[in-house]
């Protein structure tokens, strides 16, 4: 299921974006609006300034990668031992849990 996911370190700019994103994270909960995205990234090139400055991301929503991430044998094993076995994922007391 999220074995598509780009590695952490990916450059993307988003549709509509003015302002190029470092992926940070993946499989994101938001405890605001309790959903979970795909990515959660930082302003590229300052990095993370505040959380307040960390934009929640879906795949469907880059328009454009400029670099891809470092991947080596332990990301792909990471995508095929993990990511591909999560299953479906809910934001429950602003935690991610199995749903």
């Amino acid at each position: 299921m999220y074995t598509h996911l780009l590695p952490i370190g990916t450059i993307v700019l988003l549709s509509e974006g003015q302002k190029r994103l470092m992926i940070c994270g993946r499989i994101q909960g938001n405890s605001i609006d309790e959903m979970i995205y795909d990515y959660i990234g930082c302003m590229y090139p300052e990095g993370i300034l505040s959380t307040d400055t960390m934009i929640f991301f879906n795949h469907d929503s880059i328009e454009t990668v400029v670099f891809s991430g470092f991947e080596d044998d332990e990301e792909r094993e990471f995508k095929q031992e993990v990511l591909a076995n999560i299953g479906n994922l809910k934001v429950e007391n602003g935690e991610i849990v199995r749903d």
